[in-house]
Parts: structure tokens; sequence; C-alpha cells
């Protein structure tokens, strides 16, 4: 049974012509099996910007995606969660893997999701807002998100390297973007609950930034919003520590603020 899911982010229909080349209307058939990760390949464009373009050529080629996301918009130019889904050529019909693993080509089966990254573009939001849709995606269509996302690049070896190009320009990795949406849904379908985790260590000293850090809102991970940017050799005062954290590098310890933020141990060192 589909589960409901925070609505964090609007979603916007901003549909490319039926009956195009690059959108024929046809129905999913038989839903929404899977999600194929995608990103565009082209630093500094937008959402806005791809499916203008995708408007302007709709019936040059048959290459489309569903959804296009960025730091400002998540916008949908080929149905699937805002009205009946439909298929995207998003994924060629000739290679194999698709059928392999999920038993249906990704064009007839699976939702195309783009990230849009590079200057310009708030990486943080951007993966904030990719994280969260592929993740509602999976709630939308009681989909397993440990094993419903696929990037575009394991599908397409010989010609393809996305998503894992545009997450390395955002400093992120393919496997941290699954674990992400792992996350995302859990919480999400959980209402927000945190499953048990326990509540920090209340303990209270300082601390100095090895390097520039970011200190996240209200979560120990970087998927939290940025509350503040911390130059190198800055003290930072903490009144409690976990071990709950998203683990960077292998170490998931992370100190608790005052105002409620948290910094990631592995950039401190112990004042002196």
């Amino acid at each position: 049974m589909a589960s409901e899911f925070p609505q964090k982010y609007s979603i916007s229909a901003d549909y490319l012509p039926a009956g195009s080349k690059r959108r024929s209307g046809l129905p999913m058939r038989p839903t929404v099996k899977f999600i194929v990760a995608h990103d565009t390949g082209n630093p500094g464009s937008t959402a806005a910007g791809n499916v203008s373009y995708y408007k302007r050529s709709c019936n040059d080629e048959s290459a489309s995606a569903h959804i296009f996301v960025d730091d400002r918009s998540i916008i949908e130019c080929i149905p699937a969660l805002t009205a009946a889904p439909e298929k995207a050529w998003h994924v060629l019909y000739k290679l194999e893997t698709d059928n392999h693993l999920y038993g249906y080509n990704a064009n007839d089966a699976a939702v195309g999701v783009e990230y849009c990254f590079g200057p310009n573009i708030d990486a943080d939001e951007a993966y904030r807002r990719y994280v969260w849709v592929m993740a509602n995606i999976c709630a939308r269509f009681d989909l397993d998100p440990a094993t419903a996302i696929v990037g575009h690049f394991f599908l397409d070896p010989a010609r393809k390297s996305d998503p894992v190009t545009g997450l390395a320009r955002s400093r992120r990795t393919y496997e941290q973007l699954l674990r992400d949406v792992v996350t995302e849904f859990k919480q999400g379908t959980a209402g927000g609950d945190t499953h048990g985790a326990p509540a920090p260590v209340s303990q209270t000293g300082q601390l100095t930034a090895n390097t520039t850090l970011n200190v996240r809102k209200g979560a120990p991970n970087r998927l939290a919003p940025l509350a503040d940017v911390v130059r190198a050799g800055q003290t930072l005062n903490y009144v409690g520590w976990t071990e709950q954290g998203e683990a960077v590098n292998g170490n998931p310890k992370w100190y608790l603020t005052a105002e409620g933020n948290y910094f990631w141990s592995g950039a401190v060192r112990t004042l002196g």
C-alpha cells in the first residue's frame, strides 16, 4: 500500500506537448516499477532551462525524462507524480540490464529523474530536492527505496556516466545517494520518526575547525539545511554529541550546538 509522504517541496507541472517525439502520451505499463537516476550532463543548466529546451525541440528526437530538479524547483514535464504516469524515453530500449533487474524496460515502467548541477546552482539544496523527490516516488508507488533506484550509468555503461558525474561535481557519490534516499524515505513514511535513535550525549566543550566547516540545521547529516559556514581556526562551542549521525568517511560522530545545529567531528580538533 502506498504511503503518505511529507510534501517538503512543491512539484510544478510544465508538460511537453502531448503526441510529440519527446512525449508520446502513452501510459506507463503496468505502472511505475523503478526509478532511473540521471543528471543533465550540462553544468549550470537549470530545471526550467532544460524543460524549455525540451519544449522547443519536442519533435527533434525521442529523448526525454519525467522530472528535472535544481536548487529552486522540481519540474515535471512528463506526468509521473502530478498526473497518471506516462512513458518517457530516457534509456535505450536495446539495453537489457533494466529487464534483468526489474523485468521491464525503463521507458515502459521507470520514472526518469534529472539532477541539475554546476555553476550558480546550490549543490546542497538541489541534492536535497533530488533525494526527496525519489523518496516521494518510492512512497507513492510502494517501491523499496533500497532496490528501486538505478543510475543511468549502470544501465548504459558504454555511453553514460550519470548521475555519477553530476554528483561528483557536488562532492557526493552515487552510493551516498542511494543511502540518502533510503534515509529520507524512512523518515518521511514514519512521520519524521528517528526510529529510536538515542538522544545526543549531554556534554559541553570547545573545539577548533580544521578547515572550512558546514554547520547543519537540526540534524547530524549533510542533507540538513545549511545553518552556518565556519572558517578554519574558528572556535565552536558544543553542548552535546551523537554517534548516530551520517557517517562521513566512516565517522558518524557529530557535535550539537546550543542552537540545535550539528557539525561533523572529523573537521574539528580540541583546543591547544
